[in-house]
């Protein structure tokens, strides 16, 4: 059972064992939100519970012990059947790409086919407006940060970080391995809503174009 902490008079913090909880915990509530609850912001091994009234931190608590009662018992083969899957092209040219092929054992190519050969999933986002950490890909992807950050990843960057793969969606610092850009807009704040990688989306990515010149 997950542990439950009141966070403030307006928010209840739910604390689980790991991602895959928080995932699963998420999409039960996303898909039928107790009353009152205004937002659910996931993260590594959290769920935060924003409510008013009538939201209450009894019925939040209590709803979220039914919705993982219930989840418990369903073997969440079809999780994720009626999210939203967006499909992001890009071009596999990152300055990383030779490296993360070096730590994986596999080629280049055999990495852009990793990459691109399952559906991700947005887990949470964090880090900065728009950015979201995707989990679900092919675990020979698992590689670590780089050992220095960059001063400046530009806004588009495709890239890899432990279980995670995401997108920068704007210029920024940064130390995760750049495999590729894409051209997607991932984060407008003239839409609504303006992530485009929001918790509980599903991801592909398709390979596009010739690589060019590697930028980094």
């Amino acid at each position: 059972m997950p542990g439950l902490r009141r966070y403030g008079e307006g928010a209840l913090l739910v604390e689980l064992d790991g991602l895959a909880e928080v995932i699963a915990l998420y999409d039960a509530l996303a898909a039928d939100p107790p009353r009152g609850v205004t937002d659910i912001v996931p993260a590594a091994g959290t769920l935060l519970i924003r409510f008013e009234p009538p939201g209450s931190h009894t019925a939040v608590a209590s709803a979220v012990r039914s919705a993982w009662a219930a989840w418990a018992v369903r073997s969440g083969a079809d999780r994720g059947a009626d999210a939203p899957e967006v499909t992001i092209p890009v071009v596999y040219d990152g300055a990383d790409l030779a490296a993360v092929a070096a730590h994986t054992g596999l080629t280049e190519s055999e990495v852009v086919a990793a990459h691109t050969g399952t559906s991700w999933t947005v887990a949470f986002c964090g880090f900065a407006p728009g950015f979201g950490y995707l989990v679900g890909g092919d675990p020979r992807l698992a590689v670590p940060r780089r050992a220095e950050s960059r001063v400046r990843v530009p806004a588009g960057s495709v890239a890899l970080a432990g279980q995670f793969s995401g997108v920068y969606p704007r210029e920024s610092p940064g130390g995760w391995q750049l495999i590729g850009r894409t051209e997607a807009v991932v984060w407008d704040t003239s839409t609504d809503p303006p992530a485009l990688l929001r918790p509980g989306v599903r991801v592909r990515f398709t390979q596009v174009g010739a690589a060019g010149a590697r930028h980094g």
